[in-house]
């Protein structure tokens, strides 16, 4: 148990709550994902591939910069946004990192399949399920 993280986060665990709250709303996702790699997308751009209003965009680009997922310049009257990709892949690796830590090293040898995919593991007894992994990497 580790009670000092009841008390306070890591220092370096600050950006998550930012970044994971501003993915968790979908027009947020499908907002990130009309961006092509290294495009930039004025808001009048972005509103026109939504059924929502130019406020309500403007809004969810907001979240979304606050959180560091996407950059943003004014050239004239127009602001335009672009993902911010290696904040993204910082902020995954981070966790990544976390998370590949509390795995023991003979466990993590054993998840990953040839394929470089994970096994998938049964909610009910926390085992791998051998068929719900293989019907995933089939899925592919």
């Amino acid at each position: 148990m580790n009670p000092q993280h009841a008390e306070n986060l890591p220092s370096s665990w600050e950006k998550f709550a930012q970044f994971f709250s501003a993915l968790g709303d979908i027009y947020r996702q499908k907002i990130l994902l009309t961006f092509e790699s290294g495009e930039e997308l004025c808001v009048n751009q972005i509103a026109s591939l939504f059924k929502l209003s130019r406020p309500a965009i403007s809004h969810h680009l907001k979240v979304l910069k606050t959180a560091e997922l996407l950059l943003c310049e004014k050239r004239g009257k127009e602001v335009y946004y672009r993902v911010n990709y290696l904040y993204c892949a910082n902020v995954l690796k981070d966790v990544h990192s976390f998370v590949s830590e509390k795995i023991p090293k003979a466990t993590l040898a054993e998840l990953v399949n040839n394929d470089g995919s994970y096994p998938v593991q049964s909610a009910r007894s926390g085992q791998v399920d051998t068929d719900l992994t293989q019907r995933a990497v089939a899925q592919r």
